[in-house]
């Protein structure tokens, strides 16, 4: 079955481009469905497609040789995932699992390299992309290095409240503890030490947010 032409115009690699062409590349583009918890890709696995997120929300992750896991970035409908390796022919750099229940859009390389010479206008797009993910990744390296925990843990917050209304994800400790390249009992007292300050309100595996101005102000530095 084709995708809809409605979600390829939500997907920014085809920003810009006339009806006659998303057709065009609808004919392209594979469809996948993963239940939640399900493993998408593999890290250092050979790269066999471009993905987008139609439905659902999928993470991206490294995990070092002891087990730990990193979460390096949160897909959202609409959003891309494993572009690296369809531009520098590479291995797959990291790994990619359902949150929930997902449905994706595919497009293999030699398919994409064939619409990219087609529509420059998609190379255009992919660069966006791609240098999104830089500063994403060079943000990230910045919370890692400098950022406190506790600092790393408010941004989080902040970046995730209202989820349940925004249909995102519900972040566990073990989730939040990926993200902020820490552990879970380190995120549990730094969330104590929040509630203790009054910024948030722990309650029945809910977190609310009580000042957020003071919650940004944890943030601090920023870079």
């Amino acid at each position: 079955m084709a995708p809809q032409i409605e979600i390829l115009k939500s997907i920014p690699y085809f920003s810009g481009l006339e009806p006659g062409e998303l057709t065009s590349i609808s004919k392209l583009i594979f469809e996948k469905h993963y239940d939640q918890g399900e493993m998408i890709l593999l890290e250092d696995d050979v790269a066999e497609a471009l993905y987008f997120v139609a439905f659902g929300v999928v993470k991206v992750f490294k995990t070092s040789p002891d087990g730990k896991e990193q979460i390096l970035r949160i897909i959202h409908p609409g959003e891309s995932f494993n572009d690296a390796p369809m531009f520098d022919g590479g291995i797959n750099p990291a790994s990619a699992q359902a949150v929930r229940s997902v449905f994706l859009y595919g497009i293999v390389k030699s398919d994409l390299e064939a619409i990219i010479r087609r529509q420059p206008q998609i190379a255009l797009n992919a660069i966006k992309i791609m240098v999104d993910w830089l500063r994403h990744l060079v943000s990230l390296v910045g919370d890692l290095s400098f950022r406190h925990v506790t600092g790393r843990v408010a941004k989080i917050l902040l970046e995730y409240a209202g989820a349940e209304k925004n249909a995102e994800p519900r972040l566990t400790q073990r989730d939040m503890a990926a993200m902020a390249g820490t552990v879970r009992e380190v995120v549990s007292r730094s969330l104590k030490a929040l509630e203790e300050e009054g910024v948030i309100r722990l309650e029945h595996h809910r977190i609310v947010i009580t000042d957020k101005a003071a919650l940004k102000e944890k943030v601090e530095p920023s870079f």
